[in-house]
């Protein structure tokens, strides 16, 4: 490790410091220093990854995400008519659905470990009119000095400032304010399934020839050295369908190890599982034959992967809904005054210093994403408003 590489940890920090301006949610220190940097791109050129962010973005896209009335007498009924149930459950903006759009906002979660997007709000009432997915990569948080919270985000040479509260952010595992980057904490990882696969794919482009020498007992003139050369190239590099017959007590001698003694399969079915760990889903589930751990079978470990992966994201989801998105602006007053306090949303949010809490009384909206068959036990226990 570098004396330039410990001097700029130290001034700079770990991943989880948190410190005034721009918030990067990297390692100060890579444990691996000539581990390569994937882009999002190359990363998922992987198949394990490609699997792991698809199977985890379409479970969450494909459940409906409700918006609720609740009523004087405590119970909740669906708010059709509301600006908001059709904001989530029907079309979070002009030109995506809302399975594309949770995808896209899962996509961006799986690989950056955050997902952002742009809240479009009515001008007169506050409310969100339109949800936009902002790449995690073009977006970037800034700490002001006053501990206000803006996201910098980049389209090109263009900068657009945004305030937190038209931003809707899903963080994963960080400090609170910043994420730490998935993909920049498994870049050993990443960068070890890379090479396997680079070197597969060059070892059976060679036809699976391994490299070597041909030994011959006279020394060879130039025309003679170079007629060999072009006669035995393809040796390394042709068919396989072809026969070379070796003259003039000529022998071959193999340099490379062999597939069995690199144990490159080994690295490469070791590689999905490693993959899979990073982004909490069991191997099976992204066809991968190794045996489960988990109960007696498969049954088992997909209700384990419902509640302990799934189940987590979506309350984070709701969570962030709940603080960023919701909004009524004709809600009544939580206390048995006439004037409408701030927590039920009757100041727009652009004029609140501070980020209203939601109110236990009746006319609050609140989400919820409806829950499927296998998972129901599971999410009914979590089902809290």
């Amino acid at each position: 490790m570098s004396f330039l590489t410990r001097l700029i940890s130290s001034w700079f920090g770990t991943g989880l410091a948190e410190h005034r301006g721009p918030q990067r949610g990297t390692p100060g220190l890579q444990l691996v220093d000539d581990a390569r940097s994937l882009t999002d791109d190359q990363v998922l050129q992987l198949s394990t990854v490609w699997a792991c962010a698809e199977r985890r973005g379409r479970i969450v896209a494909t459940l409906p995400l409700f918006a609720y009335q609740r009523q004087t007498n405590g119970d909740k009924t669906l708010a059709r008519d509301s600006r908001l149930y059709q904001l989530l459950h029907d079309s979070p903006n002009s030109r995506m659905t809302p399975s594309e759009f949770w995808m896209a906002m899962m996509l961006n979660h799986d690989l950056r470990n955050a997902a952002y997007a742009r809240i479009d709000r009515d001008v007169r009432t506050g409310e969100a009119v339109a949800l936009w997915p902002m790449p995690t990569s073009q977006v970037t948080p800034v700490l002001l000095d006053d501990g206000a919270m803006v996201y910098e985000y980049r389209i090109g040479a263009d900068v657009a400032v945004l305030a937190e509260e038209n931003v809707l952010a899903i963080k994963g595992l960080g400090n609170g304010t910043t994420p730490l980057d998935k993909l920049a904490f498994m870049r050993a990882t990443a960068a070890e399934s890379a090479n396997a696969m680079e070197a597969a794919s060059k070892l059976f482009g060679a036809a699976g020839k391994p490299t070597g020498v041909l030994m011959v007992d006279s020394v060879l003139k130039a025309d003679q050295r170079a007629a060999v050369k072009e006669r035995f190239g393809e040796m390394a590099t042709g068919s396989t369908a072809r026969l070379y017959v070796l003259e003039a007590n000529m022998k071959y001698q193999q340099l490379s190890l062999s597939p069995e003694d690199q144990q490159l399969l080994e690295t490469r079915r070791f590689g999905v599982e490693e993959i899979c760990r990073w982004f909490d889903v069991p191997p099976v589930l992204v066809h991968h034959a190794n045996v489960t751990s988990w109960g007696s079978g498969i049954e088992q470990l997909t209700r384990g992967f419902y509640t302990f992966t799934i189940l987590p994201m979506l309350v984070s989801i709701e969570q962030a809904v709940t603080k960023r998105v919701l909004t009524l602006p004709s809600a009544p007053a939580c206390s048995s005054s006439s004037t409408p306090t701030p927590c039920c949303g009757a100041t727009p949010p652009r004029a609140q210093p501070t980020t209203p809490r939601p109110c236990r009384t009746a006319g609050w909206i609140a989400t919820r994403f409806a829950s499927w068959r296998t998972y129901r036990s599971a999410a009914a226990a979590a089902a809290r408003c």
